[in-house]
Protein backbone atom coordinates (compact mmCIF):
# COMPACT_ATOMS: atom_id res chain seq x y z
CA UNK A 1 0.00 0.00 0.00
CA UNK A 2 1.11 3.73 -0.73
CA UNK A 3 -0.60 6.41 0.74
CA UNK A 4 1.21 8.96 -1.36
CA UNK A 5 -0.07 11.14 -4.06
CA UNK A 6 1.22 10.50 -6.75
CA UNK A 7 3.19 13.73 -8.91
CA UNK A 8 -0.26 14.77 -11.02
CA UNK A 9 -2.21 14.49 -8.21
CA UNK A 10 0.22 17.22 -6.05
CA UNK A 11 0.28 19.22 -9.56
CA UNK A 12 -3.94 19.23 -8.82
CA UNK A 13 -3.79 19.79 -5.50
CA UNK A 14 -1.05 22.80 -5.74
CA UNK A 15 -2.56 24.09 -8.58
CA UNK A 16 -6.81 24.22 -7.09
CA UNK A 17 -5.34 25.24 -3.60
CA UNK A 18 -3.53 28.74 -5.59
CA UNK A 19 -6.33 29.34 -7.32
CA UNK A 20 -8.62 29.11 -4.34
CA UNK A 21 -6.53 30.95 -2.01
CA UNK A 22 -5.25 33.92 -4.66
CA UNK A 23 -8.57 33.94 -6.69
CA UNK A 24 -11.35 32.90 -4.36
CA UNK A 25 -10.75 33.90 -1.39
CA UNK A 26 -10.40 37.66 -1.71
CA UNK A 27 -13.92 37.86 -2.63
CA UNK A 28 -15.89 34.70 -1.22
CA UNK A 29 -17.14 37.19 1.77
CA UNK A 30 -18.66 39.27 -0.71
CA UNK A 31 -20.12 37.03 -3.04
CA UNK A 32 -21.50 35.28 0.09
CA UNK A 33 -23.06 38.70 1.71
CA UNK A 34 -24.47 39.79 -2.23
CA UNK A 35 -25.79 36.72 -2.71
CA UNK A 36 -23.90 36.69 -6.17
CA UNK A 37 -22.88 34.07 -8.71
CA UNK A 38 -19.06 33.78 -9.20
CA UNK A 39 -19.64 34.68 -12.69
CA UNK A 40 -15.42 35.36 -13.51
CA UNK A 41 -14.39 32.30 -10.98
CA UNK A 42 -16.29 29.72 -13.23
CA UNK A 43 -14.43 31.01 -16.13
CA UNK A 44 -10.78 30.69 -14.24
CA UNK A 45 -12.00 27.26 -13.15
CA UNK A 46 -12.85 26.43 -16.59
CA UNK A 47 -9.40 27.86 -17.90
CA UNK A 48 -7.81 25.27 -15.57
CA UNK A 49 -10.08 22.19 -16.77
CA UNK A 50 -11.88 21.60 -14.09
CA UNK A 51 -15.51 22.04 -14.97
CA UNK A 52 -14.98 18.69 -17.18
CA UNK A 53 -12.72 17.23 -14.99
CA UNK A 54 -13.12 13.66 -15.53
CA UNK A 55 -14.92 13.66 -19.01
CA UNK A 56 -12.46 12.02 -21.85
CA UNK A 57 -10.21 14.73 -23.57
CA UNK A 58 -12.71 12.88 -26.81
CA UNK A 59 -15.35 15.17 -25.33
CA UNK A 60 -13.47 18.79 -24.23
CA UNK A 61 -12.69 17.08 -20.83
CA UNK A 62 -9.70 16.38 -19.12
CA UNK A 63 -9.55 13.25 -18.70
CA UNK A 64 -8.96 13.10 -15.24
CA UNK A 65 -9.24 10.30 -12.84
CA UNK A 66 -11.90 10.19 -9.66
CA UNK A 67 -9.26 11.09 -7.44
CA UNK A 68 -8.07 14.03 -8.92
CA UNK A 69 -11.44 15.53 -8.79
CA UNK A 70 -12.26 15.04 -5.43
CA UNK A 71 -8.69 16.68 -4.63
CA UNK A 72 -10.06 19.50 -6.30
CA UNK A 73 -13.55 19.90 -4.86
CA UNK A 74 -11.73 19.33 -1.03
CA UNK A 75 -9.22 22.36 -1.91
CA UNK A 76 -12.22 24.64 -3.38
CA UNK A 77 -14.13 24.30 -0.25
CA UNK A 78 -11.24 24.52 2.05
CA UNK A 79 -11.79 28.38 0.78
CA UNK A 80 -15.48 28.83 0.40
CA UNK A 81 -18.39 26.20 -0.94
CA UNK A 82 -20.26 28.23 -2.93
CA UNK A 83 -17.80 27.92 -5.35
CA UNK A 84 -17.15 24.11 -5.34
CA UNK A 85 -20.47 23.28 -4.42
CA UNK A 86 -21.23 25.01 -8.39
CA UNK A 87 -18.44 23.21 -10.02
CA UNK A 88 -19.66 19.87 -8.15
CA UNK A 89 -22.89 19.81 -9.18
CA UNK A 90 -22.69 21.08 -12.67
CA UNK A 91 -19.96 18.35 -13.23
CA UNK A 92 -21.24 14.91 -11.01
CA UNK A 93 -25.29 16.04 -11.68
CA UNK A 94 -25.56 17.65 -14.88
CA UNK A 95 -22.39 16.91 -17.28
CA UNK A 96 -22.06 13.07 -16.06
CA UNK A 97 -25.65 11.71 -16.91
CA UNK A 98 -24.84 12.68 -20.45
CA UNK A 99 -21.92 11.43 -20.47
CA UNK A 100 -22.56 8.19 -18.70
CA UNK A 101 -26.78 7.67 -20.10
CA UNK A 102 -26.52 9.64 -23.57
CA UNK A 103 -25.90 8.55 -27.06
CA UNK A 104 -23.33 9.89 -29.23
CA UNK A 105 -25.61 12.60 -30.91
CA UNK A 106 -26.72 14.10 -27.08
CA UNK A 107 -23.26 14.12 -26.41
CA UNK A 108 -21.74 15.70 -29.13
CA UNK A 109 -24.39 18.43 -28.84
CA UNK A 110 -24.06 19.08 -25.05
CA UNK A 111 -21.10 17.77 -24.17
CA UNK A 112 -18.17 19.87 -26.21
CA UNK A 113 -19.44 23.45 -23.97
CA UNK A 114 -20.26 21.95 -20.46
CA UNK A 115 -16.57 20.24 -20.32
CA UNK A 116 -14.90 23.81 -21.36
CA UNK A 117 -17.01 25.39 -18.87
CA UNK A 118 -18.82 28.04 -20.92
CA UNK A 119 -22.19 26.00 -20.12
CA UNK A 120 -23.42 24.89 -17.01
CA UNK A 121 -25.66 21.94 -16.45
CA UNK A 122 -28.53 21.32 -13.92
CA UNK A 123 -29.88 17.60 -12.44
CA UNK A 124 -33.83 18.19 -11.59
CA UNK A 125 -34.48 15.35 -9.44
CA UNK A 126 -35.91 16.89 -5.87
CA UNK A 127 -39.80 17.65 -5.39
CA UNK A 128 -41.52 19.40 -3.19
CA UNK A 129 -43.25 15.75 -2.12
CA UNK A 130 -40.21 13.90 -3.11
CA UNK A 131 -36.64 14.29 -1.65
CA UNK A 132 -35.11 11.51 0.36
CA UNK A 133 -38.02 9.24 -1.13
CA UNK A 134 -36.77 10.27 -4.54
CA UNK A 135 -38.70 7.24 -6.55
CA UNK A 136 -42.05 9.23 -5.23
CA UNK A 137 -41.49 11.84 -8.54
CA UNK A 138 -45.01 13.40 -9.28
CA UNK A 139 -43.58 15.24 -12.53
CA UNK A 140 -44.76 13.66 -15.75
CA UNK A 141 -43.98 13.31 -19.68
CA UNK A 142 -46.28 11.95 -21.91
CA UNK A 143 -45.18 10.99 -25.64
CA UNK A 144 -47.13 13.09 -27.50
CA UNK A 145 -46.50 13.47 -31.85
CA UNK A 146 -42.58 13.20 -31.30
CA UNK A 147 -42.34 14.88 -28.37
CA UNK A 148 -42.24 14.42 -24.65
CA UNK A 149 -44.64 16.51 -23.20
CA UNK A 150 -43.81 17.46 -19.27
CA UNK A 151 -46.06 18.90 -16.53
CA UNK A 152 -44.86 19.35 -12.77
CA UNK A 153 -42.10 20.74 -10.81
CA UNK A 154 -38.88 20.60 -8.94
CA UNK A 155 -36.82 22.40 -6.11
CA UNK A 156 -33.87 23.18 -4.79
CA UNK A 157 -31.99 22.41 -8.03
CA UNK A 158 -28.75 24.14 -8.33
CA UNK A 159 -27.27 26.11 -11.39
CA UNK A 160 -30.66 25.73 -13.14
CA UNK A 161 -30.96 29.53 -13.41
CA UNK A 162 -27.64 31.53 -14.25
CA UNK A 163 -26.95 33.07 -17.06
CA UNK A 164 -24.25 30.26 -18.73
CA UNK A 165 -27.00 27.77 -17.93
CA UNK A 166 -27.47 25.51 -20.74
CA UNK A 167 -29.82 22.46 -19.52
CA UNK A 168 -31.49 20.82 -16.72
CA UNK A 169 -31.74 16.80 -17.08
CA UNK A 170 -34.88 16.07 -15.44
CA UNK A 171 -36.87 12.91 -13.79
CA UNK A 172 -40.29 12.24 -14.93
CA UNK A 173 -42.81 9.57 -14.79
CA UNK A 174 -43.06 8.33 -18.34
CA UNK A 175 -45.90 6.12 -17.50
CA UNK A 176 -47.34 4.67 -14.50
CA UNK A 177 -44.23 3.74 -12.00
CA UNK A 178 -41.79 3.93 -15.16
CA UNK A 179 -39.48 6.73 -14.38
CA UNK A 180 -36.95 8.43 -17.45
CA UNK A 181 -34.64 10.92 -17.48
CA UNK A 182 -34.84 13.68 -20.14
CA UNK A 183 -33.06 16.69 -21.32
CA UNK A 184 -34.87 20.45 -20.95
CA UNK A 185 -32.65 22.99 -22.53
CA UNK A 186 -33.17 26.57 -20.85
CA UNK A 187 -35.39 28.75 -22.34
CA UNK A 188 -38.15 25.68 -23.82
CA UNK A 189 -41.58 27.22 -23.42
CA UNK A 190 -43.50 26.19 -21.03
CA UNK A 191 -40.13 25.73 -18.94
CA UNK A 192 -40.21 28.52 -15.63
CA UNK A 193 -37.77 29.21 -13.35
CA UNK A 194 -38.12 30.79 -10.47
CA UNK A 195 -35.92 33.57 -8.65
CA UNK A 196 -32.83 32.51 -6.65
CA UNK A 197 -33.99 30.68 -3.56
CA UNK A 198 -32.93 32.41 -0.20
CA UNK A 199 -30.65 29.97 1.88
CA UNK A 200 -28.71 29.72 5.27
CA UNK A 201 -25.55 29.05 3.59
CA UNK A 202 -24.05 28.50 0.09
CA UNK A 203 -25.26 31.79 -0.83
CA UNK A 204 -23.28 32.56 -3.69
CA UNK A 205 -24.91 29.19 -5.23
CA UNK A 206 -27.62 29.41 -7.77
CA UNK A 207 -30.49 27.48 -6.40
CA UNK A 208 -33.72 27.27 -7.79
CA UNK A 209 -37.35 26.16 -8.31
CA UNK A 210 -37.97 24.84 -11.55
CA UNK A 211 -41.91 24.65 -13.10
CA UNK A 212 -43.16 22.63 -16.25
CA UNK A 213 -46.44 23.90 -17.87
CA UNK A 214 -46.91 21.47 -21.30
CA UNK A 215 -43.23 21.87 -21.44
CA UNK A 216 -42.38 20.15 -24.95
CA UNK A 217 -38.79 18.78 -25.91
CA UNK A 218 -38.28 16.24 -28.37
CA UNK A 219 -38.54 12.91 -28.31
CA UNK A 220 -35.14 12.47 -28.84
CA UNK A 221 -34.46 13.94 -25.53
CA UNK A 222 -34.38 10.75 -23.60
CA UNK A 223 -31.54 10.32 -21.96
CA UNK A 224 -30.41 6.41 -21.95
CA UNK A 225 -33.84 3.88 -22.38
CA UNK A 226 -37.20 4.78 -21.65
CA UNK A 227 -37.84 3.36 -17.80
CA UNK A 228 -34.46 3.30 -16.69
CA UNK A 229 -34.39 6.75 -15.11
CA UNK A 230 -34.65 5.49 -11.22
CA UNK A 231 -31.38 3.36 -11.76
CA UNK A 232 -30.04 6.57 -13.37
CA UNK A 233 -29.95 8.73 -10.77
CA UNK A 234 -29.25 6.26 -8.39
CA UNK A 235 -25.68 5.67 -9.96
CA UNK A 236 -25.40 9.45 -10.38
CA UNK A 237 -26.05 10.25 -6.72
CA UNK A 238 -23.60 7.22 -5.74
CA UNK A 239 -21.17 9.14 -7.33
CA UNK A 240 -22.09 12.64 -6.32
CA UNK A 241 -21.60 11.49 -2.90
CA UNK A 242 -17.43 11.01 -3.16
CA UNK A 243 -17.66 15.14 -4.33
CA UNK A 244 -19.98 16.39 -1.71
CA UNK A 245 -17.89 13.98 0.92
CA UNK A 246 -14.95 15.95 -0.53
CA UNK A 247 -16.50 18.92 0.15
CA UNK A 248 -16.89 18.02 4.08
CA UNK A 249 -13.23 17.18 4.35
CA UNK A 250 -12.44 20.68 2.80
CA UNK A 251 -14.62 23.08 5.02
CA UNK A 252 -13.64 20.92 8.03
CA UNK A 253 -9.75 21.40 6.65
CA UNK A 254 -11.09 25.00 5.94
CA UNK A 255 -12.27 25.41 9.35
CA UNK A 256 -9.30 23.98 10.86
CA UNK A 257 -7.27 26.66 9.13
CA UNK A 258 -9.07 29.35 10.52
CA UNK A 259 -9.06 27.90 14.09
CA UNK A 260 -5.29 26.94 13.95
CA UNK A 261 -4.15 30.41 12.42
CA UNK A 262 -6.74 32.46 15.12
CA UNK A 263 -5.31 30.13 18.22
CA UNK A 264 -2.05 31.28 17.67
CA UNK A 265 -2.39 34.79 17.07
CA UNK A 266 -5.41 35.09 19.87
CA UNK A 267 -3.65 36.29 23.34
CA UNK A 268 -5.43 35.84 26.23
CA UNK A 269 -3.62 35.66 30.08
CA UNK A 270 -0.57 36.70 28.62
CA UNK A 271 -0.36 33.84 26.30
CA UNK A 272 -1.71 32.68 22.61
CA UNK A 273 -4.71 30.64 23.41
CA UNK A 274 -2.67 28.20 21.10
CA UNK A 275 -0.94 26.82 24.39
CA UNK A 276 -3.77 26.08 26.92
CA UNK A 277 -4.62 22.59 26.49
CA UNK A 278 -7.97 22.89 26.14
CA UNK A 279 -7.25 24.65 22.62
CA UNK A 280 -4.63 21.86 21.56
CA UNK A 281 -6.87 19.11 22.24
CA UNK A 282 -9.39 20.27 20.08
CA UNK A 283 -7.03 21.30 17.35
CA UNK A 284 -5.81 17.89 17.70
CA UNK A 285 -8.85 16.07 17.57
CA UNK A 286 -10.32 18.00 14.41
CA UNK A 287 -6.78 16.71 12.89
CA UNK A 288 -7.05 13.42 13.60
CA UNK A 289 -11.07 13.01 12.41
CA UNK A 290 -10.09 15.09 9.22
CA UNK A 291 -7.37 12.84 8.43
CA UNK A 292 -9.60 9.82 9.19
CA UNK A 293 -12.26 11.67 7.01
CA UNK A 294 -9.49 12.08 4.15
CA UNK A 295 -8.94 8.67 3.98
CA UNK A 296 -12.68 7.57 3.41
CA UNK A 297 -12.90 10.19 0.47
CA UNK A 298 -10.08 8.91 -1.53
CA UNK A 299 -10.76 5.40 -1.12
CA UNK A 300 -13.48 5.75 -2.37
CA UNK A 301 -12.54 7.76 -5.09
CA UNK A 302 -9.84 4.89 -6.05
CA UNK A 303 -12.52 2.54 -5.67
CA UNK A 304 -14.15 4.28 -8.35
CA UNK A 305 -11.08 4.99 -10.44
CA UNK A 306 -10.43 1.07 -10.29
CA UNK A 307 -13.75 0.16 -11.64
CA UNK A 308 -15.07 -1.50 -8.35
CA UNK A 309 -17.92 -1.21 -6.42
CA UNK A 310 -17.64 1.87 -4.46
CA UNK A 311 -21.36 2.49 -3.52
CA UNK A 312 -20.72 1.36 0.32
CA UNK A 313 -17.39 3.80 0.60
CA UNK A 314 -18.73 6.60 -0.80
CA UNK A 315 -21.83 6.32 1.50
CA UNK A 316 -19.88 6.06 4.23
CA UNK A 317 -17.54 8.73 3.22
CA UNK A 318 -20.67 11.06 2.73
CA UNK A 319 -21.98 10.23 6.17
CA UNK A 320 -18.70 10.60 7.98
CA UNK A 321 -17.62 13.37 6.46
CA UNK A 322 -20.87 15.70 6.85
CA UNK A 323 -21.04 14.72 10.21
CA UNK A 324 -17.03 15.53 10.84
CA UNK A 325 -17.51 19.02 9.32
CA UNK A 326 -20.31 19.79 11.91
CA UNK A 327 -18.20 18.89 14.54
CA UNK A 328 -15.14 20.95 13.10
CA UNK A 329 -16.86 24.02 12.54
CA UNK A 330 -18.43 24.47 15.93
CA UNK A 331 -15.69 23.95 17.58
CA UNK A 332 -13.70 26.17 14.96
CA UNK A 333 -16.43 28.83 16.30
CA UNK A 334 -15.95 28.04 19.76
CA UNK A 335 -12.14 28.35 19.74
CA UNK A 336 -12.80 32.07 17.88
CA UNK A 337 -15.38 33.09 21.07
CA UNK A 338 -17.14 36.03 20.28
CA UNK A 339 -15.19 36.99 17.23
CA UNK A 340 -16.39 33.60 15.43
CA UNK A 341 -20.15 35.22 16.03
CA UNK A 342 -19.76 38.23 13.44
CA UNK A 343 -19.91 37.98 10.24
CA UNK A 344 -16.91 39.45 9.01
CA UNK A 345 -15.31 36.68 10.15
CA UNK A 346 -14.59 33.60 7.90
CA UNK A 347 -15.38 31.13 10.08
CA UNK A 348 -19.13 32.65 10.65
CA UNK A 349 -19.51 32.01 6.89
CA UNK A 350 -18.06 27.88 7.29
CA UNK A 351 -20.81 27.70 10.18
CA UNK A 352 -23.67 28.66 7.70
CA UNK A 353 -22.03 26.91 5.02
CA UNK A 354 -21.54 23.66 6.16
CA UNK A 355 -25.22 22.14 7.43
CA UNK A 356 -26.31 21.49 4.30
CA UNK A 357 -23.35 18.94 3.97
CA UNK A 358 -25.64 16.43 6.23
CA UNK A 359 -28.92 17.11 4.35
CA UNK A 360 -28.03 17.42 0.23
CA UNK A 361 -27.00 14.19 -2.08
CA UNK A 362 -28.78 12.15 0.78
CA UNK A 363 -29.15 12.63 4.36
CA UNK A 364 -27.78 11.35 7.27
CA UNK A 365 -30.14 9.03 7.51
CA UNK A 366 -30.18 7.71 3.74
CA UNK A 367 -26.49 7.30 4.01
CA UNK A 368 -27.40 5.08 7.16
CA UNK A 369 -30.01 3.11 4.92
CA UNK A 370 -27.41 2.65 2.35
CA UNK A 371 -24.89 1.68 4.54
CA UNK A 372 -27.28 -1.16 6.66
CA UNK A 373 -28.40 -2.56 3.07
CA UNK A 374 -24.67 -3.02 2.09
CA UNK A 375 -23.86 -4.72 5.47
CA UNK A 376 -26.96 -7.18 4.22
CA UNK A 377 -28.98 -5.93 6.99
Amino acid sequence: MNFDLGQEHELVRDTVRSFATEKVAPVAEELDRESRFPYEIVAGLAELGLMGMTIPEEYGGAGADTLSYAIAIEELTRIDSSVAITVAAHHSLGTLPIYYFGNEDQKSEWLPDLTAGKKLAAFGLTEAGAGSDAGATRTTADLRDGQWVINGSKIFITNAGTDITACVTITALTSDGEISNIIVPNGTPGYGISKPMKKLGWCASDTRELSFKDCAVPEENLLGPRGNGFQQFLEILDGGRISVSAMGVGLAQGAYDLASAYAQQRQQFGQPISKFQAIQFRLADMATEIEAGRGLVYKAAWLKDQGRDFALAAAQAKLYTGELSNRAVNWALQIHGGYGYMAEYAISRFYRDQKILEIGEGTNEVQRMVIAKHLGL
